[in-house]
C-alpha cells in the first residue's frame, strides 16, 4: 500500500483516480508521495520513504528543489493544465485596463441618488480604448503564453512574442502571424500592452525594471500573472506615478501596490477555477502513480523525462544519478557481475542529473542491488515489480 499525503485541498476529481493500491494520509513524514498546491515546503522534513512530490500547478518555488534532487525525490508539476484559466484571466485583465472597468465600477458604487442622470453626466471620465489594432507583447511562449498570443490575435490585436527557450511544441501551436523576436529589448518599444508568462528564476528576477520601463511606450499597460518577483515593485510604482505605465494588472497584491490607484490587484486567481483545479489534480495524480508504479517520469522539474511504458518484464530497476561520465557503464557492468540480464533500457539526462530505467528478465534483490550500486554518483536506486 502506497501512502500519499496532501498538503492542500486537492480536487476530489484527482484523488478519485488513485487505485486501491493507495491510501491518503495526513502525515507527510510517512508518505511515499506528496500532493501539494501552494503550501511552503522549505522547512519540512522528508522521510527516506518519500519518492516524489507532485505540484498541482506550474510554479514550484514553494518546494526545495535542490534538496529534493540531492535526496533523489522527483518533483513534478502540471504545465498546461491551468493554461486556459490563466489565459482567460489575462484577457480579462487586458479588457479591464483598456476600458477602465475597475475605476468605473468603484465610482458607480458611490452614487447615492439620481443614478441614471449621474451616470450620463459623468461616464465620459472613464472612456477607454479598444484593443483591436493595438500591439500586445507576450514575454514567455510556453503553454499559457501561446494561448494568450493566439487568443489576443483572434481579437484583432497585433502580437509580438519573446522566448529564447521556446519548445518545438509551442512553436507548432503558435499562430504563424505572431512575430517572435530574439531580444526582449526589441519587443518592448512597440507594445501598447505587455503580458508576462515566464517562470521565476535567478535570471528572471526583476527582469522588468527601470531600464526596461524606459524602453516602453508612454501609457503602456503591463500585466503580470507569472510571479511578483519578476517585476521590480519599486520601479513599477515609479512608472505608474510618472504615467509611463497607465495600468499595472497583477495577480500578486502587496500593501504598497494596493495603495496605487492605477494598479489593478487580483488576489492570485490565475488558476482558481474549478476546471483548472480538476485538471491539475488529475495530471498530478497520474504522473505520481506512473512514477511510483512504473518508474516513468513525465513533467519533472528536476529530473529528465524518461519512460519504458507499463512494466511487462519480471521487474524494473530505476536509478537516479548525477550526470557524470561513465556512470551508465558502471551500472551495466555491476548488473552483469550480478548475472542480471537487461531486456530494455532508457537513459536520459537533464543538466547535472540523469535517470535510467532498466527492464530485466529475472527478479532482483533490492538490498543487494543498492549495496552494489553504492558508488560515487548514484543518488538512489529501487526495484519496481
Amino acid at each position: 500500500m502506497y501512502k500519499i499525503a496532501t498538503l492542500n485541498k486537492i480536487s476530489p476529481k484527482g484523488l478519485e483516480r488513485f487505485s486501491d493500491k493507495y491510501t491518503i494520509i495526513d502525515n507527510p513524514e510517512e508518505a511515499h508521495g506528496i500532493l501539494v498546491r501552494s503550501q511552503d515546503m522549505h522547512s519540512m522534513e522528508f522521510s527516506d520513504n518519500l519518492l516524489a512530490i507532485a505540484r498541482a500547478g506550474a510554479g514550484v518555488n514553494n518546494i526545495p528543489i535542490d534538496l529534493c534532487s540531492k535526496r533523489g525525490i522527483v518533483v513534478f508539476n502540471t504545465p498546461g493544465a491551468n493554461a486556459n484559466a490563466v489565459k482567460e484571466l489575462v484577457l480579462t485583465g487586458i479588457l479591464m485596463s483598456a476600458r477602465n472597468v475597475t475605476n468605473a465600477i468603484a465610482w458607480t458604487k458611490t452614487i447615492k441618488e439620481d443614478v441614471s442622470k449621474t451616470v450620463e453626466k459623468n461616464k465620459s471620465q472613464f472612456a477607454g480604448h479598444e484593443i483591436k489594432g493595438k500591439t500586445l507583447g507576450v514575454i514567455g511562449l510556453g503553454s499559457i503564453g501561446v494561448m494568450v498570443a493566439n487568443a489576443a490575435e483572434s481579437l484583432g490585436m497585433r502580437v509580438l512574442g519573446y522566448d529564447p527557450y521556446m519548445s518545438i511544441k509551442s512553436a507548432h501551436e503558435l499562430s504563424s502571424t505572431v512575430a517572435v523576436y530574439e531580444s526582449l529589448d526589441l519587443v518592448l518599444p512597440h507594445c501598447d500592452y505587455i503580458t508576462i508568462h515566464v517562470p521565476y528564476m535567478e535570471n528572471t528576477k526583476e527582469m522588468i525594471n527601470e531600464k526596461r520601463f524606459e524602453m516602453m511606450k508612454d501609457g503602456v499597460c503591463l500585466l503580470n500573472f507569472s510571479r511578483d518577483q519578476i517585476v521590480s515593485e519599486q520601479d513599477v510604482m515609479n512608472a505608474l506615478k510618472s504615467g509611463k505605465v497607465r495600468k499595472y494588472v497583477t495577480d500578486f497584491p502587496s500593501e504598497q501596490m494596493l495603495s496605487m490607484e492605477d494598479a489593478i490587484c487580483i488576489p492570485h486567481l490565475g488558476a482558481s477555477t474549478k476546471e483548472s483545479e480538476e485538471n491539475c489534480a488529475r495530471m498530478a495524480v497520474d504522473q505520481l502513480m506512473d512514477y511510483i508504479e512504473n518508474g516513468n517520469i513525465t513533467n519533472s522539474v528536476n529530473f529528465p523525462n524518461c519512460s519504458l511504458g507499463i512494466i511487462t518484464s519480471k521487474c524494473r530497476i530505476a536509478i537516479l544519478n548525477k550526470n557524470v561520465p561513465a556512470i551508465l557503464g558502471k551500472v551495466t557492468g555491476i548488473l552483469a557481475d550480478m548475472n542480471i540480464n537487461i531486456s530494455d533500457l532508457n537513459n536520459r539526462s537533464k543538466g547535472d542529473l540523469a535517470y535510467t530505467l532498466i527492464d530485466v528478465d529475472s527478479d532482483v534483490d533490492e538490498a543487494e542491488l543498492k549495496k552494489a550500486l553504492g558508488v560515487n554518483g548514484i543518488i538512489s536506486a529501487r526495484v519496481i515489480r
